[in-house]
Parts: C-alpha cells; structure tokens; sequence
C-alpha cells in the first residue's frame, strides 16, 4: 500500500512538473528546447507556429488536469467537477491532438519521427473521441478504458522528456540526436499505451 502511494505521488509529480513546462517556450530564447532543431523558415510560419502553441499549451493542460479523473473518491463526491474537468480534458486533448498531428509532420529525424509523432495524435484522437462517445451512451466501462489508454497517450509528454537525457547519450551525444530522437519517437508512448492495455484487462477482472 506504502509502495503504491509513493508511486502514485511521483506519477503526479511528473505530471504537474511536465505541465508547466511549454511554460518555459515563453520564458527563454525562441532556439530553447526542440525549437533549436527548426529552420529559421519554420519558426516564422504563422500556421506552424499557432498549431505549435496550442498543441503545447492545452496539452499541458490535459496532462495537469487528466489524472484527478482516475480518483475514485474525487468522482464519487464531486460528481458535477468531474464532469466539468472531463469535457476541459476532451476539448484540450482534441485541439492539441490535431495540432500535434499538424506539427508531427515537421517532427524532427525525418519519416521515422514524422510516423512516430503522427501515429500518437492518431492514438491520441481516437481514444479521446471513444471515451467522449462512450459516456454519451453511458457506456462507463468503453468510457473508462479509454480514457486510461488516452492518458496513457498524455503522458508521452512525461515519457519523451525522461527517455531523452538516456538516449541522446547513448547514441553518441547532441551531434547524433536525430539518430536518438526517431526511436523516442515511439518509445515516448508505443510502452505507455501497453501498460495501459495490461491495466484494462486487469480491470476487467474485477
């Protein structure tokens, strides 16, 4: 039991940390972060830059609000919150899902990263409109499971961030991070949607 809540308190740690981070976008110089991988071109696009910020900013969101939705007592006695927090969760995840998808094909490390990146905001898209259809038919059960697998899919941005320091240097340092990041690509999230899939069968079972 000890072991579970220390491991749910760092998972929300990770959480709340991550999510404040597009904050820093507006803090420090334009070439912070992946933003130093950009062409110049790039970085003045109206188009990528809106779908860019939305995609950062309202994903944040989700990920700083989603996982007060898998508290059993917090739903159990503040229903109408829940509620309310929940249609916040689908209408960020939506409008960053498709800016993500938008911005994906700009991903930096070419093809491999391009079909890494488009395939979690296909993912990302897809759980979130079954979860949303699901609890229109009060279907809890589907709408449950598919908002694990969705926010098994929001915390790619968790996942991205601590597979990176690991990676970039095992593949030889800064000069080899295209190598590093096409495999991040799908490491950030292809893991996180199996233990989400291991987590619905158990519940299943219950």
């Amino acid at each position: 039991m000890i072991l579970k809540k220390i491991t749910w308190a760092f998972f929300v740690i990770l959480c709340v940390s991550v999510a404040f981070y597009p904050a820093l976008y507006f803090i420090l110089d334009r070439k912070f972060a992946l933003l130093g991988s950009k062409t110049p071109a790039l970085l003045v696009d109206v188009l990528w830059n809106t779908a860019f910020y939305t995609h950062i900013i309202l994903g944040g969101i989700a990920l700083l609000i989603g996982w007060t939705q898998f508290l059993p007592k917090f739903r159990k006695e503040n229903i109408r919150l829940h509620r309310q927090v929940g249609k916040l969760y689908i209408i960020s995840v939506a409008l960053s899902g498709i800016s993500g998808l938008y911005i994906a094909q700009y991903a930096t490390g070419g093809k491999v990263s391009v079909w890494g990146f488009s395939a979690l905001a296909v993912v990302w898209l897809y759980t979130n409109f079954r979860a949303y259809t699901a609890i229109r038919r009060k279907d809890i059960r589907t709408h449950e499971a598919m908002m694990i697998y969705n926010y098994a899919a929001t915390f790619a941005a968790v996942t991205l961030r601590l597979w990176l320091p690991i990676l970039v240097p095992l593949y030889g340092g800064i000069a080899h991070f295209n190598e590093a990041y096409r495999v991040i690509a799908w490491l950030c999230w292809v893991p996180n949607i199996i233990v989400a899939y291991g987590i619905v069968q158990q519940r299943k079972k219950i």
